[in-house]
């Protein structure tokens, strides 16, 4: 007896099998913050010779039972052995892909994402040369595009069906700071130069975090903007200092600015007086030190009149005088400024001196011609 084979109820089979098979994979994205998106297969077999469309910006990576299969860039393929020899060779198809298959089909979006932020929530210790040890904050913003998908499907976007860019921060903002402290620290920039000079150091840290990032995470980073670095109240204070000390010169030259300046303002005959008493004793106390540094040990100096003040009647002799060699905390009491002070005119040459190690030693000599300028 012949089987019923009904027209109607053949093309209706044919029709429902069509239903369970994948005839074409393709990702049809129209959004801006989408990193990776797993094509939907609703429990569907890829049928042999089924269209695989890859546009532009992408990368497809099929996964067969969690091992990466076959890599397809952008181009349209029909997935039969011949393009999944990967596939083919984890399936065990020893005499071609003839069955239908399922797979894992993802997507990944290879574009750049520009403008993501990042920040220091704790600040990074650096050890530095003119401040020892510095606390350091930073923030600003980077580009980034992804290079390496297995690595990146693997170590960061996982089996997430669709990964998106804000994930993708959350996950990773952590992981890049502690790229960039790493490598701040290993390219030992000073701390000053770090506080101002933001785009030079962006660019001077790429070549180190790149290759972290790409063996760690897949991407790479094509911009890292440095958009502030703050570092703790006393350490400005001290940067302070040397922007005052470069912005003053010579202290004695300033000295006598002020004190023209004071004479030749309008203003009460009291201030004024007041003003270029004390811009005179500061003249006096200078000429008082070159004269202690130029007697004999032990021989009092001659103190000359304090402008607008009466000397008195009888002042006691110094104790000793300055000794042949000095160190900045010396000098610096000698002179009646500060140990930065001191040492960032040694640096600029204005006052000669010695450094050895990391200690700087001033002569007598020296620091009566630094006077006498």
């Amino acid at each position: 007896m012949q089987p019923n084979l009904n027209p109607e109820r053949i093309m209706g089979l044919i029709d429902y099998l069509k239903t369970q098979l994948l005839d074409i994979i393709q990702w049809e994205d129209d959004s801006r913050d989408t990193l990776s998106w797993r094509f939907p297969d609703n429990d569907k077999e890829i049928k042999r010779g089924a269209q695989l469309i890859v546009r532009e910006s992408q990368t497809v990576q099929f996964i067969y039972l969690g091992q990466f299969g076959d890599t397809f860039g952008p181009g349209k393929y029909s997935l039969i052995t011949d393009n999944i020899p990967i596939l083919s060779t984890l399936k065990g198809w020893k005499y071609g892909f003839e069955s239908p298959f399922k797979a894992d089909v993802y997507f990944v979006n290879t574009r750049l994402f520009t403008g993501n932020k990042w920040g220091t929530s704790n600040p990074v210790m650096l050890r530095d040369a003119d401040f020892g040890v510095a606390r350091v904050r930073a923030f600003g913003t980077f580009d980034f595009k992804i290079v390496d998908v297995k690595t990146f499907l693997k170590e960061v976007a996982g089996t997430d069906n669709h990964f998106r860019i804000d994930e993708f921060q959350d996950t990773m903002r952590s992981r890049l700071v502690s790229v960039f402290s790493d490598a701040l620290a290993s390219s030992r920039v000073p701390v000053l130069d770090v506080a101002t000079r933001y785009t030079e150091l962006g660019e001077a840290l790429l070549p180190l975090i790149n290759p972290q990032t790409t063996v760690k995470y897949g991407i790479e980073i094509a911009s890292f903007i440095v958009e502030n670095v703050s570092v703790p109240p006393e350490v400005e204070q001290a940067i302070d200092k040397r922007s005052s000390m470069a912005a003053v010169g010579n202290l004695n030259d300033y000295v006598k600015f002020q004190m023209a300046e004071a004479m030749t303002k309008g203003g009460d005959a009291g201030n004024m007086a007041g003003t270029a008493a004390q811009l005179g004793a500061g003249l006096a106390m200078g000429q008082q030190m070159m004269a202690a540094m130029s007697a004999p040990q032990g021989t009092p100096p001659a103190v000359p009149p304090v402008i607008g003040s009466t000397p008195p009647p009888s002042a006691p002799p110094p104790v000793g005088g300055v000794p042949e060699l000095l160190g900045p905390t010396e000098a610096a009491r000698a002179l009646g400024v500060t140990e930065a002070d001191v040492i960032a005119t040694l640096e600029k040459g204005e006052l000669k001196g010695k450094k050895i190690g990391s200690q700087w030693r001033i002569t007598r000599q020296a620091l009566q011609e630094f006077l006498k300028t």
